[in-house]
């Protein structure tokens, strides 16, 4: 696609994105036997909620002070930090028996999980170029995506020869390799901010800072709080609806999250180039819009194979979206902010997660199954509307309305991105760098 780099020119990049790589195995090893391990020890489905919930909480009440502690301490330290504490969580989880004991460890688990998540964000935004943001971010997610899909293979071969505990103990083994490759590979230093978001605004008081950030990039938290309100609702009761008001057999009920997660894997790349092309605004706005279309469409549609396809086009516009916003609010925050913003950015993810299940639950109760996808359909809607009221929060957006000319993507107060040359010699300064695209 022209105009969009199709090389990564920091290998600090890849160095994250292998480290992600190994924790999202880490997380889908824990995953795949978390519920089986609980019901053998007698933990009631209820409690099981209630852990769930636990995990929010310890990413909501810790997503701030994640993005403080990064600007204090630097990305590499908390991540690595982060990295070791869930660890030592994961492998704890198998010797506890009481729900207060595994409530606390979910919430550490939520809470170790968000540093990891802030600090490898606001590493990757201050790295990659403005005109490339969401294609890197783009990689961040697949490289997640890819460890809850190896995840569970790699569990059901250890549960087949020991119990289920040591799962968690192979997870905390993955975490700490993926400690081992931030602490041996990844460089500390930071680039400069003139690097990444352009000059940084004027000085202001600490509240008032804070104020704007939030302000700044409240486009990319209300993606952020959609998707996970959308996700944790439609985890929990998509399933049931196809059960209850489709007919559809429980069995094949899988295959619904296997077609959302190879829809995003199809198409994340691509929408993140789309958005660095076009505009990352806009192509939320478009992606929203079709999901939530999606959505909507699932109360018609007739027949099991049409769900599926209707599910696949949900990831690859509606989980695309998370990629994009965090471009968006790397573009629009420059470097000294990252570490506060990607924490606001994580917490409004969290609190979706928190209100999005009891609200869907009482609908799908009260109302049903209709009822509740049609809700979710109108919070992208909402979404839709908002991101169109907002337009000129996107900068290539707001340049066209002050009239300049198109150009290459711009950074902090609307500033073009420094050149590159696609002729300086490996190693200079102005190189594209030599690491082919990944296919």
């Amino acid at each position: 696609m022209a105009g969009v780099p199709r090389r990564i020119d920091d290998r600090n990049i890849w160095v994250i994105n292998g480290a992600v790589l190994l924790l999202g195995i880490a997380y889908g090893v824990s995953i795949a036997v978390l519920a089986i391990h609980l019901s053998a020890h007698g933990i009631p489905k209820l409690a099981m909620g209630a852990l769930s919930a636990s995990f929010a909480v310890g990413i909501a009440g810790l997503s701030i002070p994640a993005g403080w502690l990064i600007a204090r301490a630097g990305a590499k330290k908390t991540m690595l930090g982060a990295l070791l504490g869930y660890a030592v969580c994961v492998s704890a989880f198998p010797f506890l028996t009481t729900v207060a004991g595994l409530s606390l460890v979910r919430f550490f688990d939520g809470a170790f999980s968000v540093g990891i998540w802030v600090a490898a964000e606001t590493a990757l935004l201050s790295r990659s170029s403005p005109s490339n943001k969401a294609y890197v971010m783009s990689l961040y997610a697949i490289a997640l995506a890819i460890g809850y899909v190896v995840g569970p293979l790699l569990a059901r071969a250890v549960v087949s020869v020991f119990p289920t505990s040591a799962a968690f103990i192979a997870a905390a083994i993955l975490a700490c390799a993926a400690a081992a490759v931030i602490f041996a590979l990844l460089d500390e230093r930071a680039p400069r901010a003139s690097e990444a978001s352009g000059e940084p605004p004027a000085p202001a008081t600490e509240s008032s800072r804070a104020a704007s950030v939030f302000w700044r990039i409240k486009t990319s938290c209300l993606a952020t709080f959609s998707y996970g309100y959308f996700q944790a609702s439609v985890v929990l009761f998509l399933p049931l609806y196809l059960v209850e008001s489709k007919g559809i057999e429980e069995k094949q009920t899988i295959y619904i999250t296997a077609f959302f997660a190879l829809g995003m894997l199809s198409a994340a790349t691509w929408m993140g180039r789309l958005g660095d092309r076009y505009g990352h605004l806009l192509v939320m706005r478009v992606l929203g819009a079709l999901g939530g279309t999606m959505v909507a469409s699932f109360v018609l549609l007739p027949s099991f194979a049409s769900m599926c396809a209707a599910v696949f086009v949900a990831g690859a516009t509606l989980a695309s979206i998370s990629p994009v916003s965090l471009a968006l609010q790397g573009v629009v925050t420059p470097s000294a902010d990252l570490g506060r913003a990607n924490g606001f950015y994580n917490a409004s993810y969290a609190v979706g997660m928190l209100i999005g299940p009891p609200l869907s639950g009482v609908l799908f109760t009260r109302i049903g199954g209709v009822a509740m996808l049609l809700h979710l359909a109108a919070l992208w809607a909402f979404f839709v509307f908002f991101t169109a009221l907002f337009a000129s929060d996107d900068p290539r957006r707001a340049r066209r309305m002050r009239g300049a000319p198109r150009g290459p993507e711009t950074t902090g107060p609307w500033r073009p991105a420094p050149p590159r040359s696609i002729h300086a010699p490996p190693g200079h300064p102005r190189s594209s760098g030599s690491r082919p695209e990944p296919p």
